[in-house]
């Protein structure tokens, strides 16, 4: 697939960007180079490997799940600029 000046024009303009007539060009070439070089990974035999979302095999570090009283509601609220009762005071904002 070739990407013609028409072409680029319109992705510049359906991405807001102005495209001078003297860098259609370019870009045209550059598309093009980026599409060639999907199709060149389009050859490649991925039948056998299985999708991952790493290169490195990883695993998720979980933590029992328990439920709690909690009990630590002045340390969560000791570092607010204002609270009161264990609970955060911020400005009002909508009038």
């Amino acid at each position: 697939m070739a990407v013609d000046a028409d072409t680029v024009r319109r992705i510049g303009r359906l991405a807001r960007i102005r495209v001078e007539e003297s860098e259609v060009a370019g870009y045209q070439s550059e598309l093009n180079a980026i599409l060639g070089f999907v199709e060149q990974l389009d050859e490649v035999d991925v039948s056998g490997v299985e999708p991952m979302t790493s290169v490195t095999p990883m695993a998720l570090r979980q933590r029992e799940d328990k439920v709690t009283a909690g009990g630590h509601a002045e340390r969560i609220v000791s570092n607010a600029p204002l609270s009161e009762d264990n609970f955060f005071m911020v400005p009002k904002v909508v009038e």
